[in-house]
């Protein structure tokens, strides 16, 4: 049904579905959001109604709460509550509001997605990779890599983001854009509900929810997506109006103007320039006006134009032209940026922490190993060799002092009784058949850019047909 629905909406980019709400309470449909959201590391979460998929699977059983959901459905009976507000920690020290739904307002927007996401895939434009399946941020990153690098060579770059996107996109225009393709009232009120469902703080007090989409909801990432499309609307059909062929950026060239083209992930965006850097500051109005009738705005702070020589951070990485030694050649380089590897040298020490020394030290080093391999997993197709050393030589430093500490007993436990003990020959801390690997075996290796011909689940022709 889903691969029927996204060929629907490609074959005919201007029509707009009905009928709809009947797959939302498909039990199909509803059966398979409900092992989505019971599969996922939120599971346990509960919402305001202190429900979890384990009390629901033991006490209700899962096919009575999902005929109960259905039949809540059918009837109109159905209202989302309010979200449960937690606040989490930011890297920047400011806290970030998490809304978390009950579970079944979870296993609703679940299936709600399933319906909705094939029909908008068709319509989101492939400057876009946030939240959207089959795409990741390597394949951004590598987007970007390839504007910057010989021979396409845009140099200029304008990075930004969006001040409190989850928080304050505007409602009617976000329920604009979702009606241009829904035209099902029972969806769209649904998803009206949700928007409006409103917030539950901390001291038991009820927010009024006037924009935005609580970040925590399944449901939210698809719907900042579409109304973030507008961003991508705009800069392809410029692109394709004004800059699409080599004749018309040559005659722009000879003009005094600039060439761009955009990059995406979520709500952090950069437009790639040829040209000045005056091109690339004159963007800044013309985004801050895409964005005005979403409600929404530039965070200042984190919005500015630099070479691509300064180098910038983007999805944990920065990227940076430069020459490669022993040459005179310049090639754009990522590597894990100085904030991803602050961060993952913090964890370390929380978990070297001397408040943690009643843990084994087997499972101290297995948990540092699972932490610092995903870490580099995720860095792999960087330069990142000579910095997963770094990060294993300070996790190693860390987890000395860590064990030195902890079997010191009366007398101090000098560097040869440590080796002795916990170390082998080449000094690789071990215990009880469980050696500290750290990020340092993780292969290197170059990301294959994709192009913009990245299938989505539902395409039923080969890519770049």
């Amino acid at each position: 049904m889903q691969t029927k629905l996204h060929r629907w909406a490609t074959d005919d980019p201007g029509r707009r579905f009905g009928d709809l709400f009947n797959l939302v309470h498909d039990p199909a449909f509803l059966r398979h959001a409900w092992e989505r959201v019971s599969r996922n590391v939120g599971a346990r979460t509960p919402g305001i109604d202190r429900a979890t998929v384990v009390w629901i699977e033991t006490v209700i059983g899962v096919e009575d709460f999902l005929g109960q959901l259905r039949n809540a459905l059918k009837s109109g009976e159905f209202r989302p509550v309010e979200v449960r507000q937690v606040m989490i920690p930011k890297a920047s020290g400011k806290l970030r509001k998490l809304g978390i739904p009950t579970v079944a307002d979870r296993v609703v927007q679940a299936a709600l997605k399933q319906v909705l996401e094939p029909i908008f895939e068709a319509d989101f434009k492939p400057c876009s990779y946030g939240f959207r399946p089959n795409r990741r941020a390597h394949d951004a990153i590598s987007e970007i890599h390839h504007f910057a690098s010989e021979p396409v060579n845009y140099r200029w770059v304008f990075e930004a983001d969006i001040k409190a996107c989850f928080d304050e996109i505007d409602h009617t225009a976000l329920m604009d854009r979702l009606r241009a393709r829904i035209k099902d009232k029972h969806v769209n009120s649904l998803v009206k509900a949700f928007l409006k469902s409103g917030v539950m703080t901390a001291d038991g007090n009820r927010e009024e929810t006037w924009t935005g989409t609580p970040q925590g909801g399944i449901l939210s990432p698809l719907l900042a997506n579409i109304a973030l499309s507008a961003l991508d609307d705009h800069f392809d059909r410029q692109w394709h109006e004004e800059m699409g062929t080599k004749r018309q950026r040559r005659r722009r060239k000879d003009q005094g103007q600039g060439n761009w083209r955009f990059v995406r992930f979520a709500d952090d965006f950069v437009l790639m320039v040829a040209g000045d850097r005056h091109h690339a500051e004159a963007l800044r109005e013309v985004v801050a006006g895409v964005l005005a009738p979403l409600g929404l705005r530039l965070a200042e702070e984190k919005t500015r134009v630099v070479h691509i020589d300064e180098g910038f951070d983007f999805l944990g990485h920065h990227i940076r032209r430069q020459r490669k030694r022993g040459t005179n050649k310049y090639f754009v380089y990522t590597m894990p940026s100085k904030k991803a590897v602050q961060a993952i040298k913090d964890k370390v020490k929380a978990k070297t922490h001397r408040s943690t020394r009643n843990q084994d030290l087997a499972e101290l080093i297995l948990s540092l190993n699972r932490m610092l391999r995903g870490w580099a997993t995720y860095f792999r197709h960087g330069v990142s060799k000579a910095i997963f050393g770094a990060i294993d030589a300070h996790a190693w430093g860390r987890l000395m002092r860590w064990i030195r500490r902890k079997y010191a007993g009366k007398a101090r436990l000098g560097m040869p009784e440590f080796k002795r003990r916990f170390c082998d020959r080449d000094w690789r801390i071990a215990h009880q058949g469980t050696a500290f690997t750290g990020a340092s075996p993780v292969k290197i290796e170059r990301y294959r850019y994709r192009g913009t011909k990245i299938p989505t689940p539902w395409t039923t022709e080969p890519a770049g047909t």
